[in-house]
């Protein structure tokens, strides 16, 4: 078609009109940001020349998304999420903030409301038979290595089968199964007694993995742990590790490998002590460290919507 009129008086009083920019209603930023966004897309059809009934298909597929309810998954997987992260670095770094634990993304699968435990949680609620017993460990401290007494350690992770608890399709897990949530002692150190994850992949005929099959990227993720690390006077850290040895790493399709994020695996003996469900297990030892609050603020905190569970 080749018609390009994005900078015709046409078009741009359409953008005026359509997202009321001019006006005195309305939320002034949210004008702000659709005008913005909407003027790309615009121009986006111009400058590739985009059909009508590639338009229609994307209509289409974002129905898709939100039957699914995949958004989220999705801005992981296209590097939207690691891009905030980015930005959030890069505004640290401008205004000298330096040490504490890496932050990494969030992802779509936390759900609130788990038991809090003080210094130890046994969050392996259900059996599996496919996963060995994993102990996570350490202590939170502030950026001098100082230990933060009353920190909220929260952990989730997948179970053998990729699946995590609320989330599970296979309905197999309870609520809490392989969730939970720890306040540590004057010594600053946290404990969860659970199974060993594995890595995840998108839901095979959802609408995220049909999008990443027509850039043919795969929708598979290593096996990780996440955590939300929360302290008064510090900022609130939202990062995962990686299970070393995942060939998976350095391929995560949700891009939240970082190199300091990739603890050491150890062999132990004495589980049967701890009451897990082998002698023999394996201990991650992880430590946090929470960076101070900004001007009185936590300026990295982030607000979106997440599932909740009263416990």
């Amino acid at each position: 078609m080749n018609a390009e009129v994005f900078d015709t008086k046409e078009v741009q009083d359409l953008l005026t009109a359509a997202t009321n920019i001019a006006g005195q209603e309305g939320n002034a930023r949210f004008k702000q940001i659709l005008h913005r966004l909407l003027s790309d897309l615009f121009k986006a059809i111009d400058d590739l020349d985009i059909t009508p009934d590639e338009v229609w298909a994307g209509v289409n597929y974002i129905n898709q998304l939100g039957r699914d309810g995949e958004a989220a998954l999705l801005a992981a997987g296209l590097g939207l999420e690691k891009y905030l992260d980015i930005r959030m670095d890069h505004a640290d770094k401008l205004a000298g903030i330096e040490g504490g634990t890496p932050r990494t993304i969030e992802g779509p699968l936390y759900v609130a409301g788990a038991p809090v435990r003080d210094g130890m949680s046994r969050i392996d609620i259900d059996p599996d038979q496919d996963a060995g017993p994993l102990v996570i460990r350490g202590v939170v401290t502030d950026t001098d290595g100082k230990p933060l007494a009353g920190a909220i350690v929260e952990c989730w992770h997948a179970n053998s089968k990729g699946f995590y608890s609320h989330f599970d399709p296979t309905g197999a897990q309870t609520e809490f199964n392989l969730r939970g949530a720890v306040k540590t002692g004057a010594d600053g150190k946290y404990e969860f007694r659970t199974l060993m994850p594995v890595g995840y992949g998108c839901p095979p005929q959802g609408a995220t993995q049909q999008l990443l099959d027509e850039i043919g990227r795969h929708g598979n993720r290593p096996a990780h742990v996440h955590f939300f690390v929360s302290a008064d006077s510090h900022r609130k850290l939202t990062t995962q590790f990686n299970i070393e040895g995942d060939p998976l790493i350095w391929d995560d399709f949700a891009y939240a490998t970082r190199e300091e994020l990739i603890p050491p695996v150890v062999e132990k003996t004495g589980g049967a002590a701890l009451g897990l469900k082998d002698n023999a297990y394996k201990e991650i030892e992880f430590n946090f460290a929470l960076t101070s609050l900004v001007q009185g603020k936590d300026n990295q905190l982030v607000h979106r919507l997440r599932a909740a569970v009263t416990a």
